[in-house]
């Protein structure tokens, strides 16, 4: 049983879709409790189950859910729990810690992001044993948290299919002519692409600065932002806007919105960045997609980002929040002075698969021991 927050998009409910389709591939039930959302679709298709049951606000009263949660680990015969979320691992872990010793699940936590240090994140510690998503936040976690065993913490990279994100990928005709229909304004333009939901977090003021940079630079460079807006809250999006305004970049900015064909628009884009400062990404999933696709990218060297680009294209990599170094990289790639990545086999989806569920097979092993 995987718990997470919703099922929406983002690289953890990716992640989670991911392991869904290996636990089925393998023979195993696979539960997901979750509030629901976009995914839970896909998620079925694969041959997983879903529950509902919104653990996501923050806020005490998701922690009176901890009896529905325990009682659905009983009906349901679960062997190992996966936690992935802070406000879901803690009604996790009073609805697991309630049930008898001898005959209760394993219980794995991951860490998937480089959150605040306090005691309300140091619940992704409780795992039996816990899942660091790279080096950069294994690393994190043991300085901060320096009660945590160092011996149940366990390095497993995220990872992309071949198959999903080919070298050399090239969208279909029509998916081409449609996205020109769709988006006139990019033709014969340098296309930035920023992927990532709009969250302050994601960088996103940093992109308009550096499209100002290589207009300035006489370069025809075009941002593109996609990616959703969290629901009910407008403010992050109208305070982009605005800045957009305000630098007079109205015809050079392109927001796209929440999209499923994120393979295509970065197969088509002169260039993928990252511009996350703080807290950093804990991995870099999108920086990863890019590279296996063979598209230039760029990205801010920390964290989880750094640690991926520094094995698979170690060109891309600039200072932290360093947008005159990000736009002469860009420069650089749209002048055809720096190559595009090489193929690469680095971080493979099936890989991560493997060991997560070895991982988990492991521990239920031990437990009927």
């Amino acid at each position: 049983m995987q718990i997470l927050p919703a099922l929406e998009g983002g690289g953890v409910e990716r992640g989670t879709l991911e392991i869904n389709e290996g636990l089925v591939a393998r023979g195993h039930r696979s539960l997901v409790v979750s509030a629901g959302g976009r995914l839970v679709e896909e998620l079925q298709r694969q041959g997983g189950e879903h529950l509902t049951l919104d653990l996501s606000r923050r806020w005490p009263g998701t922690l009176l859910k901890t009896r529905k949660l325990r009682k659905l680990m009983l009906d349901h015969g679960v062997d190992l729990v996966h936690a992935r979320s802070r406000m879901p691992a803690w009604v996790t872990f009073l609805a697991w810690r309630g049930l008898p010793a001898a005959t209760r699940p394993r219980l794995v936590t991951t860490v998937h992001g480089l959150n605040s240090v306090n005691f309300y994140s140091r619940v992704m510690t409780f795992g039996e044993r816990v899942i660091a998503v790279s080096h950069c936040c294994r690393d994190y976690v043991l300085k901060n948290y320096p009660q945590t065993d160092p011996d149940k913490v366990t390095v497993i990279h995220r990872g992309v299919a071949a198959e999903q994100f080919p070298y050399g990928y090239q969208p279909s005709d029509a998916w081409q002519a449609a996205w020109r229909a769709e988006f006139p304004q990019l033709t014969d333009r340098f296309t930035v692409l920023l992927p990532g939901r709009l969250t302050r977090l994601k960088g996103h003021f940093d992109l308009l600065q550096v499209i100002l940079q290589l207009k300035g630079r006489g370069i025809p460079a075009h941002g593109l932002i996609v990616g959703g807006a969290k629901r009910g809250r407008p403010a992050y999006l109208e305070s982009l806007h605005e800045e957009v305004k305000r630098l007079e970049l109205t015809g050079d900015i392109t927001f796209a919105g929440h999209r499923s064909d994120i393979r295509d628009v970065m197969s088509v884009s002169g260039a993928v960045i990252s511009a996350t400062s703080q807290p950093p990404e804990s991995f870099g999933r999108t920086v990863l997609e890019a590279v296996r696709l063979g598209r230039p990218t760029v990205g801010y060297d920390h964290g989880g980002v750094g640690e991926v680009l520094e094995q698979v294209y170690p060109e891309g990599r600039v200072s932290l929040e360093d947008v005159a170094a990000m736009a002469t990289v860009l420069e650089s790639i749209y002048r055809g002075e720096l190559a595009p990545p090489a193929e690469t086999s680095a971080f493979d989806l099936d890989a991560m698969i493997d060991q997560e569920i070895d991982l988990y097979e492991t521990m239920v092993a031990e437990n009927r021991a």
